[in-house]
């Protein structure tokens, strides 16, 4: 399949407005976290948006929009002139829940003022599909713009739409992404009455005493454009996606399948897709809940994919420091995986104290690690993992910039 190259990024996270910090902090080992929850504490909508945007639009999409005005900016894009023909620029933005505030907040005003006070926004601001919709409309992009709602595999697999549409020439450049805020104390009882959430309020994947996630917001938007069209823009390559995979489990509902073989054909078909080995892999961006069934299947599956490579790889887990981000886990981590091998450096697992030994031999990272820096011919290439209740599995491939994208055979 058509690599991605990617010209821009953005990202709102607990740890921060912008990608650049999200990187920053990580590393440091600071954590986004407070109270058992990751919020954006310092994202205030109306110091980027305008009134009526804000008015008009739940949080999520709020999150979206800022995300996505970084990854243009970023790019270069003067975004009342863009490089492509208007119906050649595409959207796919992934979620979860989408706006449950808005929601809530309209359930609160049936309740105690009646029906005839509900808010006819309540719908177009709660659909699935809102962050995808507001961004075709903010910058007039008229290609095909969509909602994948997988969900916590929703980023990635949005990601992966979005290099389908290039690869099938559909499209000359795709805003892909992920946005989520559902932090309610309702959606927060529901993981927890499922036995996901953490009872003790802290979230450390791979650590011995693992007891669940703790829920986060925000969102992650990556710029996609083919070699050629942005060569010819003359823009230059700040990393590429080089392969994506998926698969179902075909299980549960909600319990991923034992053994993991069904998540590991997702990273199978994802390197098979980049044309890379395991041995290729510099660094691994893991799921990584922090629950302890799904880091054990996750290793496993990493395992079966992956064979001794494993071993030797640094994986670390993001949601130690920003919470697990639903639909938009899969986005920003993505982001996170792209500005570790831009960087050279991987951001630690916070608060990994003691490694599971369960888990099987692991190069976990504790403190932030350098990475071998990018050889000419030789990008540093990374791993990034999404899974979702509904057995959705999707595995992204991504590598650091200054080279061409391997040469791919048909497949």
């Amino acid at each position: 399949m058509t690599a991605g190259v990617i010209t821009g990024f953005g990202a709102v996270t607990p740890l921060g407005v912008g990608a650049d910090v999200l990187h920053d902090r990580a590393v440091a080992g600071e954590s986004g976290l407070a109270g058992g929850v990751g919020r954006c504490a310092g994202f205030k909508p109306g110091d980027h948006l305008s009134r009526q945007q804000v008015r008009r639009t739940d949080r999520f999409t709020q999150l979206a929009l800022v995300a996505a005005a970084e990854a243009l900016d970023r790019a270069g894009w003067q975004t009342d002139d863009p490089p492509y023909p208007p119906e050649r620029i595409a959207c796919v933005i992934g979620c979860g829940l989408a706006g449950t505030s808005s929601f809530e907040a309209q359930r609160e005003v049936l309740a105690g003022q009646g029906a005839e006070y509900v808010s006819p926004l309540m719908v177009p601001m709660m659909m699935g599909n809102a962050a995808a919709a507001h961004l075709s409309l903010r910058y007039g992009f008229q290609g095909e713009s969509l909602c994948v709602a997988s969900a916590c595999a929703s980023g990635a697999q949005a990601v992966g739409t979005g290099l389908r549409l290039l690869a099938a020439g559909a499209a000359d450049a795709v805003l892909v992404g992920g946005a989520e805020s559902a932090t309610s104390d309702l959606i927060a009882a529901s993981f927890r009455n499922a036995g996901a959430l953490s009872p003790s309020g802290t979230s450390v994947p791979f650590d011995r005493d693992r007891d669940g996630f703790l829920l986060g917001e925000g969102a992650g938007v990556l710029l996609l454009e083919t070699a050629t069209g942005a060569a010819a823009r003359g823009a230059p390559a700040l990393g590429t996606v080089l392969g994506y995979g998926a698969s179902s489990d075909a299980h549960h509902l909600t319990a991923p399948e034992p053994g993991g073989r069904r998540a590991a054909a997702a990273v199978t078909r994802a390197l098979a897709d980049a044309a890379v080995t395991p041995r290729d892999i510099a660094y691994v961006n893991a799921h990584g809940t922090g629950t302890v069934l799904n880091d054990q299947l996750e290793c496993d599956a990493l395992r079966l994919a992956l064979g001794e490579a494993l071993t030797t790889v640094p994986l670390s887990s993001s949601k130690s420091s920003l919470g697990h981000l639903l639909g938009a886990a899969g986005a920003v981590e993505a982001v996170a995986t792209l500005q570790a091998l831009r960087r050279a450096t991987a951001p630690p697992t916070v608060g990994l104290r003691r490694p599971d030994e369960r888990l099987g031999p692991l190069d976990l990272v504790r403190t932030a690690r350098p990475l071998p820096p990018p050889q000419p011919g030789r990008p540093l290439i990374g791993l990034s993992t999404s899974f979702g209740f509904g057995g959705h599995n999707a595995a992204l491939v991504l590598a650091s910039p200054g080279t061409p994208p391997p040469a791919k055979g048909p497949r």
